[in-house]
């Protein structure tokens, strides 16, 4: 039995748990696949820890602003995953709707790539013109020049992902990235420090490592999609070049609102870094560190968020409300109730977490060591709010509602969140501890704003009655 069945094919009994299992077997794999892709990142971010203070500033700025616009890309790519659901819930004509969402995302992903390309090559004035320290800005274009590259693989891979992912065989991906982030730990060690005979790059080898590994990771996925049995007969790779404006312009009006959602969600906390880089290195450092262990804890409701996605997707397809509501809480309550622990994780052993990125010992260390754990203790609140908007989140995205959730990320980022939390740090003179009171805030009001429009789902959804 398929692990993406609606009610017509569910067990009559214990549907619930049914569901439970059904959403753990397909999220588990994008789970792990989340963390493989962050633990990149944290890699990078530990050894430019260990290379000095500066480094680490330096590629936090420069993350950030590569990382605000690539998440642009991102979630117009994420329109994928539901389209491709929908096609296979309907049951009609899938292999060929899901062929031409497969290669209109490729065309969707190359066409975002170039102005991301031109902007992140102007780097260093982009970050100048914000009032951030000139050699933070050109340490920054170091990591960044060597960084952008990696854009183009990394958002094919994220198509190809979604294609197996609604197929039920997301655990390709976990493997693929699983391999990869080994890659990155031994290019990064060797291209950062100059180990194994390879020159030592700095912050530039930082950010080759990661577009070498982003390379593998298209790569070793589409291997897989052209080869093993359950994919191959897509033949996603054949006709690249014909085009489908029809289906283009469905990716672009369903992705846009999801870019939008994405994009004011992450852009928030790049330009909380960004404040932090005007009020010094040492919050700049320790506002790294924070947002990298809370970015770790967020890939489990990312992933729940995207399971649940294709288990409403597909269950809308099938016209099947029941399916819908259970695919939703489910994983709702799963999403919340890990978020709750780790905000506990957060509050009683802080130093644990900083101990990975820093020198508990060492002198130097101390001012952000102590300033990261305040900053923790932020973290930890908004837990629970963050894993409830992102699950939430995935689960209006499988009904194809992205546009008012759109609106809602832009009144609680950016109309209350951001506007909050400069307002305490500057005027009020809280600092750091002002701006993430503010991400708190914007987080909180997002997540209630969802489940709000979650609750009223029959709205949504023409066959309800």
């Amino acid at each position: 039995m398929s692990a993406l069945a609606t009610d017509a094919e569910a067990p009559r009994v214990n549907l619930w748990l049914y569901e439970a299992r059904a959403t753990l077997s397909l999220a588990w794999p994008m789970i792990f696949t989340n963390l493989a892709q962050t633990a990149m990142t944290v890699t990078d971010v530990m050894m430019l820890g260990r290379l000095s203070p500066d480094a680490l500033a330096s590629g936090t700025l420069g993350h950030n602003l590569y990382f605000m616009l690539v998440i642009f890309g991102l979630g117009l790519l994420s329109a994928t995953s539901p389209m491709m659901a929908s096609a296979i819930g309907r049951r009609r004509r899938y292999v060929r709707d899901v062929r031409r969402t497969v290669r209109q995302g490729f065309w969707l992903a190359a066409l975002v790539c170039v102005p991301i390309w031109l902007i992140l090559w102007n780097t260093e004035p982009i970050l100048l013109a914000m009032g951030q320290d000139a050699a933070l800005a050109h340490g920054a274009k170091q990591y960044v020049h060597a960084l952008q590259w990696a854009a183009l693989p990394f958002y094919f891979y994220i198509v190809l992902r979604s294609f197996i992912s609604a197929l039920e065989r997301p655990a390709w991906a976990f493997g693929i990235a699983f391999l990869a982030v080994a890659l990155n730990a031994l290019a990064a060690w060797c291209l950062i420090f100059g180990n194994l005979g390879f020159p030592a790059l700095g912050l530039t080898g930082a950010g080759l490592a990661t577009t070498l590994s982003s390379t593998f990771m298209f790569v070793g996925l589409a291997a897989i999609v052209t080869t093993e049995r359950h994919f191959r007969r897509f033949k996603v790779f054949g006709r690249f070049w014909r085009p489908d404006w029809p289906r283009f312009v469905a990716l672009l009006k369903l992705g846009l609102p999801i870019a939008g959602i994405v994009t004011f969600e992450v852009s928030i906390f790049n330009v909380a870094a960004f404040l932090m880089g005007r009020i010094g290195t040492v919050p700049l450092a320790a506002h790294a560190i924070a947002l990298q262990i809370s970015s770790v804890t967020f890939m489990i409701p990312m992933g729940l968020g995207q399971a649940v996605t294709v288990r409403v997707g597909r269950a809308y397809g099938a016209e099947d409300p029941g399916a819908i509501t259970r695919a939703g809480w489910t994983a709702f309550v799963m999403g919340v109730s890990f978020m709750g622990m780790t905000a506990l994780l957060m509050f009683l052993a802080p130093r644990l977490l900083i101990s990975g990125f820093l020198d508990l010992d060492a002198a130097a260390n101390q001012p952000v060591i102590s300033m990261a754990v305040t900053f923790l203790a932020f973290a930890a609140l908004f837990q629970i709010a963050d894993g409830a908007q992102a699950v939430a989140s995935g689960m209006l995205r499988g009904l194809h509602d992205t546009t008012i959730p759109m609106l809602y990320a832009a009144l609680g980022y950016w109309g209350i969140g951001l506007p909050l939390g400069v307002i305490l740090a500057f005027p009020l003179q809280y600092s750091g501890v002002g701006i993430w009171i503010g991400l708190c805030a914007g987080l909180a009001v997002v997540a209630v704003l969802l489940l709000s429009r979650w609750l009223k789902r029959d709205r949504l959804m023409p066959f309800s009655a």
